[in-house]
């Protein structure tokens, strides 16, 4: 235990996590500080260009190999299974109607990018390796869960199929930035790094410091707005669901044979919950779901959390598999 809470330590005093905090309690406070939309955008965009270019660009010079396909492949079971363990476990602890189960369930079977980023900050200030293609498997994670949840709300009337939900899921941002950046990455290689290095290197922390405090700003407030939606079950659900998420990760990860910093990442994959893609497709598929419920779980309960202790813990815990931390 002594090593979680000394990751601990060190995680809640990094400049990120500051951050974070910083734009919780300034929302709390009910602060007017703001980011505006088009700077918060811009942001994000950096942030999935960055990670995705690095990503390629690690494995540029080992190509694609059969162990790249085994984590993509475990990834995409994951996204698509854990849905259904959300679902039965809401129906457990919550009084949640059929349909917010679902819709629950499917931001937990997706993944969140942002937390996954500060999973490879993590791994860099430590010095520990991982596979460049995890990049990959983050994208490869992103719809099966939406259409694990559409299956189990298939009975009802309020989830549809159509084109513009497949548009929804195949063609959103995140992905084809994720992906188009890691194919450049692979295509460039160390050269194409050095050209743009002092762009995506060095001012990478500080521009997720940004996009923290105002993720930060919108966790706080969610956490203010929040009302009576966030019953003991539901809070309970929030904390539980990205530990049993994160155990399946490392047990995929084990059997495939990842190194450390791979076990950690698909760990941190499978244990955070999508509070952009999800909600996006949930809109248009689920329009009677309510937003209050799935958005405040995933943002205000589950990434605060995954962000301040889950990412020691999971670290704890794929040391433990991995032969522990240098």
């Amino acid at each position: 235990m002594g090593g979680f809470f000394d990751l601990a330590i060190d995680n809640l005093g990094s400049p990120l996590i500051l951050s974070f905090v910083l734009g919780i309690t300034a929302a709390l406070a009910r602060s007017d500080l703001s980011f505006p939309e088009a700077v918060a955008k811009a942001l994000s965009i950096y942030l999935l260009f960055a990670i995705g270019f690095k990503g390629g660009v690690s494995i540029a010079p080992y190509g694609l190999d059969a162990t790249l396909f085994a984590v993509l492949i475990a990834g995409v079971v994951l996204s698509a299974v854990v849905p259904f363990l959300a679902f039965g476990l809401l129906s457990v602890m919550t009084r949640l109607d059929r349909i917010n189960a679902a819709a629950v369930a499917a931001h937990y079977g997706s993944i969140s990018i942002v937390t996954f980023v500060a999973a490879t900050s993590v791994l860099q200030s430590r010095g520990i390796a991982s596979e460049g293609y995890m990049v990959a498997v983050a994208a490869a994670m992103e719809a099966p869960a939406i259409l694990s949840a559409l299956w189990l709300l298939s009975r009802n009337e309020g989830s549809r199929m159509d084109g513009g939900l497949w548009r929804e899921i195949l063609l959103n941002g995140s992905i084809v930035l994720l992906i188009g950046s890691f194919v450049i990455g692979i295509l460039t290689g160390e050269e194409g790094m050095r050209e743009i290095d002092p762009f995506i290197g060095a001012p990478f922390k500080g521009v997720l410091c940004l996009f923290l405090l105002d993720m930060g700003l919108i966790a706080g407030r969610g956490i203010r707005n929040s009302g009576g939606v966030l019953t003991p079950g539901l809070f309970a659900f929030g904390l539980i669901m990205p530990i049993i998420g994160a155990a399946l990760g490392l047990l995929a990860g084990m059997m495939i044979g990842l190194s450390l910093g791979g076990l950690f990442l698909l760990a941190v994959l499978a244990a955070s919950a999508s509070y952009i893609a999800v909600p996006a497709a949930m809109r248009v598929a689920v329009p009677e779901a309510d937003p209050g419920i799935y958005l405040t779980l995933s943002l205000a309960i589950t990434f605060p959390f995954n962000l301040t202790l889950g990412l020691p813990l999971y670290l704890v815990g794929a040391s433990i598999i991995g032969g522990g931390l240098p």
